[in-house]
């Protein structure tokens, strides 16, 4: 819902409330469906300066309160040493929170602006570096878990470039285990729209640190997917759950890959197959609604089953 500036206070706290609510739900909903956090974890939240990675720690941090199991939080930062970035801000904001946290000091930048050559997408390099140092990292501080702040427009972001630029219908998980076989790399932001935690990082006044490195690059292919989403979103509300929803009821018998449905050794049996060739049959559309509305006295109703970590 977008926020109406002449709201009498009251409404916009309501408004908040709800907001905040929703997204203790949505993210406790996914740490359920996959199991992310277990007891006597020690999950190790990377905090980069943006609006993604202080919702998440800003959430967790509610959920570590009122969850039935223990766990621990850790936030971690990788000061990565780009000209004028103001070192001074997480430190400061992680102290006054008084969460438990580490800041990692290395020079990525030099390495990445030395290799790549100028106009070129920096991203793929930054990244293999970062998640390099922030698994040696997690090593180091003895983290379980490695909670990453991507959301669920991240998520469908990635499954369209991978479909538009590799040729392959591959998604981003939202839990995995680490290139190096060591963690389990989760992602609790899975169900949570972007524009939800727009509007949490304006609530909250988060002390953002915009990336001056690859966030510059405004011709980026994941931006332009990005837009295509966001203007899917507004024309066609609902079109992005469904979307997501799509990424959990996959048909391996429906697409073509040999490796993942044996279609070579698959025969006529003579009998009705209710997961037969139905093609050309018009399937029932799913409920597009949103998955929460307003009662009569405007207090949110899930549509699904509250999920006890985000449970008060």
């Amino acid at each position: 819902m977008k926020r109406d500036l002449n709201m009498n206070p009251e409404k916009i706290a309501h408004e908040n409330h709800k907001l905040e609510k929703r997204l203790c739900r949505e993210v406790g909903r996914a740490i359920v469906d996959f199991n992310m956090i277990e007891e006597g974890d020690r999950v190790m939240v990377c905090v980069s300066g943006g609006k993604d990675s202080y919702g998440l720690l800003d959430i967790l941090l509610k959920l570590q309160a009122r969850a039935p199991i223990n766990f621990e939080i850790i936030a971690v930062n990788l000061d990565q040493k780009q000209p004028g970035f103001p070192d001074h801000i997480l430190p400061e904001y992680l102290a006054k929170l008084g969460v438990k946290h580490h800041i990692e000091t290395q020079d990525t930048y030099s390495i990445v602006k030395k290799v790549i050559p100028e106009g070129k997408t920096m991203c793929s390099l930054c990244s293999r570096l970062r998640r390099g140092i922030l698994y040696r990292v997690a090593k180091e501080l003895g983290a379980t878990k490695i909670a990453l702040g991507h959301h669920r427009d991240d998520m469908l972001q990635t499954l369209f470039l991978n479909m538009f630029f590799g040729g392959k219908l591959k998604g981003m998980p939202a839990k995995l285990v680490s290139d190096n076989g060591e963690f389990m790399v989760i992602r609790p932001l899975a169900y949570v729209p972007e524009k939800d935690l727009i509007r949490w990082a304006e609530v909250k006044q988060f002390p953002i640190i915009p990336c001056t490195l690859c966030g510059s690059q405004e011709n980026l292919q994941r931006k332009q997917v990005g837009n295509l989403l966001r203007d899917w979103d507004k024309k066609f509300p609902g079109r992005l759950e469904n979307m997501l929803t799509a990424l959990q009821n996959v048909v391996p018998s429906h697409l073509m890959d040999r490796q993942l449905f044996p279609f070579e050794s698959i025969k006529v049996t003579g009998e009705a197959d209710e997961n037969g060739d139905k093609a050309f049959d018009e399937e029932p559309l799913p409920d597009t609604a949103p998955p929460v509305a307003d009662d009569e006295a405007g207090n949110e109703v899930p549509a699904r089953a509250v999920i006890p970590i985000a449970a008060h």
